[in-house]
């Protein structure tokens, strides 16, 4: 999940959120989306998010979390090119597939500016994945405790406590008042750099939804106690990221407490803020922190309490993009495959066949072919008829025939055609013989070494063997040379 810019910000009111998703138009449709607008929530087939990660590629994991219940979140894009974070479950959280999609499809009907919206699901065999809105400007941990130009300001760190108490104020409003493992890393940039509670949050991290992954420092006693989440432990974390924003490093709530009985405000507050904020309004943030940290639950404010104590310290009306020093750029994601092979990635062998038929012989124009430049004999005459007979097939969907020609074929050319080769690899995996189609499609690497389908026909053979990490690199080979390719044509 993932960051761009407005000249100007506008402060709604907490109550003031998106259209219902009915009203949105959705692109899986074919309907066009306003800049800015959230598709309905929708069940996705495995298929389309395997392709839109480029078969769940390294390179596009955004982050990992989790021993007990392992998961991973990729960057990817659909296909109306919409950017999106993919979740990714181990099946041991959900084993109940039906479990899953009622409980994300409950968290799906949830639309608010600062949510990163959830968009989808997809439980499909083993898999479990979540996808939801791209958040390009990372997360408040990077920005506070990692930054690299400049300390993340005060006037953003306001403003991250106002928009998260109206994203929680929202979800409690919609009886969604359970926010699990509420941190730093759960608060995202959008493209105009506004902050934004993640919806991953409101799924449970496992069935029982006893999982909770931060140190045991940051842990609401209850908690520690009693192996449950209430809403008042939402707000118990809360207070733990009022005092990372106010300190801008880890401190452990009871230390913490420790600093405000001693009354030693100016060892909390992070050195870096010098001179940006009164001391009125610090003040009020460090003494909303310690409502929110009281160890009985029932001592704590509600989340109504928290919005009000937080929406006056909002006064610049700076955008936030400027006050964080970011321009607003468009998000490039690595190389991404061509439509054949987003194809092969999702094992779609009629949409392969349909792709080989369209481009035909053309990427082998330029290439010695012996059947342009031999002398015009017999053994030509034949050659020909044999490739005829052959592409017939193939074009027919006579798998068979087409393997017995093209074979035939191949062992009359002195030189190989890697169309032919890829041709057969295809009807070899038609006709179930994986092993024979991976020969023929390294054959065509052979032939034409730097060509793409070559490697994309390699995938998709490999993918039906079950060698998903080699699969995996020849994807990323083919799309390196795609790119290379299409490089040269530009210049």
């Amino acid at each position: 999940m993932g960051c761009f810019q407005s000249k100007t910000i506008h402060l709604p009111s907490p109550d003031d959120d998106l259209p219902p998703p009915q009203s949105k138009p959705d692109p899986a449709n074919g309907e066009e989306l306003e800049v800015g607008e959230v598709p309905a929530f929708k069940n996705f087939e495995l298929v389309e998010l395997r392709a839109a990660t480029n078969g769940f590629s390294s390179e596009l994991i955004v982050s990992e979390s989790g021993e007990k219940a392992p998961n991973v979140v990729y960057r990817g894009k659909l296909r109306n090119n919409r950017l999106v974070a993919i979740k990714r479950f181990s099946k041991q959280s959900w084993p109940d597939p039906q479990q899953f999609v009622t409980e994300a499809s409950g968290v799906g009907k949830l639309r608010f500016k600062r949510l990163v919206n959830l968009i989808g699901c997809c439980a499909e065999g083993d898999e479990r994945l979540l996808v939801a809105e791209y958040m390009p400007n990372d997360t408040l941990s990077k920005h506070l405790f990692h930054w690299e130009k400049q300390p993340f300001p005060w006037e953003m760190r306001v403003r991250v406590a106002y928009y998260i108490a109206q994203a929680l104020d929202h979800c409690s409003t919609e009886n969604r008042k359970i926010y699990h493992d509420l941190n730093t890393y759960r608060v995202l940039f959008d493209e105009d750099g506004n902050p934004r509670l993640s919806s991953f949050g409101l799924m449970k991290n496992s069935r029982d939804g006893k999982s909770y992954s931060t140190n045991l420092a940051y842990t609401p006693p209850e908690f520690l106690r009693t192996g449950r989440v209430i809403p008042e432990s939402v707000i118990y974390s809360y207070g733990t990221i009022l005092l990372d924003l106010l300190s801008g490093k880890h401190i452990p709530p009871s230390h913490a407490l420790d600093l405000l009985r001693g009354k030693n405000l100016l060892l909390l507050m992070d050195s870096s803020l010098e001179g940006q904020y009164g001391d009125d309004d610090a003040t009020q943030l460090i003494d909303l922190a310690s409502k929110c940290l009281q160890y009985e639950a029932r001592d704590r404010p509600d989340v109504k309490f928290v919005l009000s104590a937080v929406a006056p310290l909002q006064k610049q009306e700076v955008a936030s993009l400027v006050l964080m020093g970011l321009t607003k750029a468009p998000v490039v994601l690595p190389t991404m495959l061509s439509v054949l092979g987003k194809a092969c990635v999702r094992m779609d062998l009629t949409a392969v066949h349909d792709i080989l038929l369209k481009v035909g012989y053309k990427d082998e124009e330029g290439a010695e072919n012996e059947l342009s430049f031999q002398e015009w004999t017999q053994q030509v005459q034949d050659m020909l008829n044999t490739k005829k007979f052959g592409d017939i097939a193939f074009r027919d969907k006579d798998y068979k025939n087409a393997i017995e020609n093209y074979s035939k074929l191949v062992s009359m050319m002195s030189v190989p055609s890697g169309t032919v080769f890829v041709r057969r690899a295809l009807s070899y995996l038609m006709v179930g013989q994986p092993e024979l189609a991976l020969r023929d499609a390294m054959q065509a690497q052979v032939c034409l070494p730097e060509w793409p389908t070559a490697f994309y026909m390699q995938a998709l053979a490999l993918s039906k063997l079950g060698m998903e990490s080699d699969a995996q690199d020849m994807l990323n080979d083919g799309a390196s040379f795609e790119t290379k390719k299409q490089n040269i044509w530009r210049s």
